[in-house]
């Protein structure tokens, strides 16, 4: 039977990875974001527009569909509108470490987790650690500078965003799973070795220097609560990420 999802957020950087990889599965895709976009008759995609922050559209958006891919939140009106719809198998993409770093975006996330996993929709969870594309824009802002100032223990464990979304395409073509297993980077790098191997794929020259970082982020952070080393399944190291993209995302 050919699978409906509905991908919301599928035009964002994993989003658009989600979109490609069902419809090469062979998977009735429908995309939802908030702007309008074009009907190509090239392409098999539907696009409908809704937004999740007000619910407009959403009825619209999950009518007939067999699941749901969320690459967006909140949830809070995503939820209730999936259980209206005829409970669609519903997967969330969210965060490793949510439960014990003090970051209000991670409270939401956990929320988010909490209202789908109590709602009786019939739900997956992947938790991943960052993307390539966050350290590396994080590393470019830091870089402005002459002098570059980096989170004194911090160290980070990103993994390719390609291999995120077709994960969550893979996941939601499957059965619901509940929170399914953590999903990190192949290696865990400190924010000293990410630098470096930034600053050597677009050329420049900084001076580093360790910044510590205060309270309970900062501790968080440093005890690696972000990190899943007994999950290091990603294949895309940093470096090749870096060797791809030239530094430029």
């Amino acid at each position: 039977m050919v699978k409906r999802v509905l991908v919301a957020g599928g035009t964002g950087r994993v989003g658009r990875i989600v979109v490609q990889r069902l419809h090469d599965a062979g998977a009735q895709v429908r995309v939802l974001s908030r702007g309008r976009h074009r009907a190509d008759s090239a392409s098999a995609v539907q696009y409908v527009t809704g937004d999740v922050t007000t619910g407009a559209g959403l009825a619209e958006a999950l009518d007939g569909v067999d699941a749901v891919v969320a690459c967006v939140d909140p949830m809070d009106h995503l939820v209730p509108a999936a259980l209206a719809a005829g409970t669609p198998h519903l997967v969330y993409i969210s965060i490793v470490g949510i439960e014990k770093v003090p970051f209000s975006y991670y409270q939401r996330k956990l929320a988010d987790e909490k209202l789908i996993a109590e709602s009786g929709v019939p739900w997956t969870v992947l938790r991943t650690t960052q993307f390539h594309d966050f350290v590396g824009a994080g590393l470019r802002m830091l870089a402005k500078s002459p002098v570059m100032p980096l989170p004194a223990g911090w160290s980070f464990q990103p993994v390719d965003a390609r291999e995120v979304g077709a994960a969550l395409a893979e996941l939601a073509l499957g059965e619901p799973a509940g929170r399914v297993p953590d999903m990190g980077g192949p290696e865990v790098l400190s924010v000293g070795e990410l630098a470096g191997l930034y600053l050597a794929a677009v050329g420049k020259h900084r001076l580093r220097v360790p910044l510590p970082v205060p309270g309970r982020v900062g501790r968080a952070f440093r005890s690696g609560a972000h990190l899943a080393p007994d999950r290091a399944v990603g294949a895309v190291p940093f470096a090749r990420y870096l060797d791809e993209t030239g530094g430029r995302f």
